[in-house]
């Protein structure tokens, strides 16, 4: 199981930023779609174990953005990210699965871009 593990590690630390990017919008992507799974089956608790998860990488995302050589393009996903958070804290509290599909439906979209960008 160490050597898996090991594996994983580097296969993670030696990927550029943009396929990171990629991993991490996959990740979220995924937490969001189980969290609609747990709450389309009544299992509250771990619903919103899948949107923390998922916000947590949406803050992760948001952070590390670049401001100042990624000019408007960074500001601008600054403003989405801010705005999936939100999104996904009010999905969460209303129990709202369509919420839930907003934010992966906008994270589909990014991804597919940065799946170009990074090939």
């Amino acid at each position: 199981m160490k050597k898996v593990s090991a594996y994983q590690d580097t296969a993670v630390t030696t990927q550029s930023k943009g396929r990171l990017i990629v991993l991490l919008y996959d990740g979220a992507i995924k937490f969001m779609k189980l969290a609609i799974r747990e709450l389309e089956a009544g299992n509250y608790g771990e619903k919103g174990k899948y949107i923390a998860r998922a916000k947590d990488i949406i803050n992760e995302l948001n952070m590390v953005l670049d401001t100042e050589t990624g000019g408007e393009i960074a500001a601008n996903l600054r403003k989405l990210y801010l705005f999936m958070n939100r999104r996904l804290t009010e999905a969460n509290t209303k129990k709202d699965p369509q919420g839930i599909r907003e934010v992966i439906k906008l994270m589909e979209e990014l991804n597919k871009s940065w799946k170009a960008i990074t090939g």
